[in-house]
């Protein structure tokens, strides 16, 4: 089992990392065809400033998604650094873990009250005509896998909380 969801986490490390490489492309083409053609042309193209802002939530959230599978997302080391002992670096891991899926349990009821606003009226994005779900998405991907690494430090947290006891 533990074969096939580290199969799984590598899957979706290689998945975000392609989704961040092509979204940044996105942004970074759209963006410089609307100076393009507004400075030189005088020129605006129908959906290229949505598409960007699209592409935009896609990274920003990807992005955030390997940063919490890497235990990098607002990281602030000065304390961790200075602990000594392996069971004070367990506890300080078990405090943050469960300081993490707290959040997260704000984050997710935070994304549903949209989703379920946004079920009840449905609209899409004008130019683009998509539903607004399509913009919406990349946050519900952030709650389930904060969720997830939330839940997988957690068990780390632990184990290493345990395993510090029976040395100590």
């Amino acid at each position: 089992m533990l074969g096939f969801l580290k199969l799984c986490d590598r899957g979706l490390d290689g998945l975000l990392r392609v989704l961040v490489i092509v979204t940044s492309a996105v942004i970074t083409l759209a963006l410089v065809a609307l100076v393009i053609l507004r400075y030189f042309f005088d020129l605006s193209l129908a959906g290229m400033h949505e598409t960007s802002l699209f592409a935009a939530m896609w990274l920003y959230m990807g992005g955030a998604v390997l940063a919490t599978r890497r235990r990098e997302h607002l990281v602030v080391d000065f304390l961790a650094g200075s602990l000594q002992s392996p069971r004070a670096k367990a506890l300080h891991d078990l405090l943050i873990s469960v300081l993490t899926l707290v959040v997260v349990v704000f984050f997710a009821q935070w994304v549903w009250g949209m989703f379920a606003w946004g079920m009840k009226r449905p609209q899409t994005i004008p130019v683009l005509n998509v539903p607004l779900w399509w913009a919406q998405a990349p946050l519900a991907l952030m709650v389930v896998s904060a969720a997830l690494y939330g839940l997988r430090d957690l068990a780390r947290a632990v184990c290493a909380l345990k395993c510090a006891g029976l040395k100590g």
